[in-house]
């Protein structure tokens, strides 16, 4: 595979040095990708770095990912507009673990191929490196003028930058030059906001070793509105299924727009051209159908998560947007559970009280307050409008213990739309 036509067809480069697809057609040739440690997950926004990684290594190249441990002690200034906060070393090197689990679902690590992908720290070469020597070494072969010119320093200025933050590139140099002279590697991706610190390497390896070294930036992804790739409601959306949800995940996914499904669909899934035209065009068919959006959330929750995870994100969906059943509710996780109905009005009532049993027209007006009255409770009872977990009732339905889902819930339907998840507990939580 070409891995640089590759990546052009699916509208994944921004900018390349010459001679780039000329080296990696030659030969296998070792490249990396950088990760920021600054939390315990990667979300979202780093996939396109590691799909760059994942094409690199199915072209049968060496791909590198390489953990920041020391560079996340200093903070990139690239798209920031203040500095950020510094992490302990422990922390530093317990996200370090978290997102090489991470890694591995998507670069192969463990074959004894030669293109077998390797994780790096770069504290490790940092770490006995005195400031003195750094400056010695590293500080002399850029210059300060060179450094200025960069648009994530110049952005800085006016607001400030510290001396901490404007090392950041001659830092992220070094570790190309590292990489270079140490694993003979040879090219640095990244997002397009890195191009700076990523020509800063090639031109640190050239001016100090004479070596050749290449560069290569993927465009950022926006949202077709012009809003931030990345982010929901709640905030980023993580490869942590304790973070975000696969319900939540896949959710993402399915609701991306039209206009944006074409093109997530090349980015982010490793399907061959030939299948994302068809696919484009049984959409372009029946959009209602949804089936780019479909195929997009599918094939990137299976991968980041697993086919059951999957099967059970959709099995959530169908709870709210199908025709699922009692069985199907209680067959989701809590956390699948909380996942779908957050957001949905929710009520405690006492253990004791479903002990004894409660009718439903006391449960949905008294306990849950679904209803204002008893009387518009059992309109609605008789019109076939209440559902307790998913099952129509009537105005004879007890609810009791037996009803609960994993131990603690009930969930209560009124109308359509209208959903009530109901916590059961020992002492109410009363407030006056």
């Amino acid at each position: 595979m070409d891995f640089v036509a590759e990546l052009e067809w699916r509208g994944m480069i921004n900018n390349i040095t010459p001679n780039t697809q000329e080296q990696l057609n030659k030969e296998m040739t070792t490249g990396y990708v950088g990760f920021d440690p600054t939390a315990d997950s990667l979300h979202i926004g780093n996939l396109v770095p590691i799909m760059l990684l994942t094409h690199f290594q199915n072209a049968g190249h060496k791909p590198i990912a390489l953990v920041g441990g020391a560079t996340g002690m200093v903070g990139d200034p690239s798209g920031k507009s203040e500095e950020r906060k510094f992490l302990s070393e422990e922390l530093l090197n317990h996200n370090l673990e978290c997102q090489k689990k991470q890694l591995a679902k998507f670069l192969d690590f463990d074959s004894d191929a030669k293109n077998a992908a390797e994780l790096v720290n770069n504290f490790d070469w940092f770490k006995e490196f005195s400031f003195l020597d750094f400056l010695r070494d590293a500080g002399k072969h850029i210059t300060v003028n060179y450094m200025m010119a960069k648009d994530s320093v110049k952005k800085r200025l006016e607001s400030g930058i510290s001396f901490t933050e404007f090392s950041y590139q001659l830092i992220q140099g070094y570790d190309f030059f590292w990489l270079n002279q140490n694993k003979n590697c040879k090219l640095q991706m990244g997002g397009s906001d890195q191009w700076g610190n990523i020509v800063t390497g090639t031109e640190f390896i050239r001016r100090k070793s004479d070596s050749e070294a290449f560069a290569l930036t993927c465009p950022l992804i926006t949202k077709a509105d012009g809003s931030k790739f990345g982010k929901s409601e709640g905030g980023n959306v993580w490869l942590d299924a304790e973070k975000t949800s696969p319900y939540k995940f896949y959710q993402f996914w399915l609701n991306t727009s039209d206009e944006d499904a074409g093109k997530y669909i090349r980015i982010f899934t490793l399907m061959p051209q030939e299948e994302i035209v068809e696919l484009e065009k049984q959409h372009g068919e029946a959009p209602h159908l949804r089936v780019l959006q479909k195929a997009l959330a599918e094939d990137i929750t299976i991968r980041v998560h697993s086919q059951e995870e999957l099967d059970n994100a959709i099995a959530a969906s169908n709870i709210l947007f199908g025709n699922s059943t009692a069985e199907s509710l209680k067959g989701l996780s809590e956390r699948d559970l909380l996942s779908v109905f957050e957001g949905v009005p929710q009520a405690e009532i006492s253990k004791a009280i479903l002990e004894e049993g409660q009718g439903i027209i006391d449960f949905t007006v008294a306990s849950v307050k679904a209803c204002s009255s008893n009387g518009e409770a059992r309109r609605i009872i008789q019109n076939n409008g209440v559902s307790v977990n998913k099952d129509k009732v009537d105005l004879e339905k007890i609810v009791t213990t037996a009803d609960l889902i994993l131990g603690k819930y009930v969930l209560l339907q009124k109308g359509k739309k209208n959903y009530y998840l109901i916590t059961v507990v020992d002492v109410l939580h009363i407030v006056f």
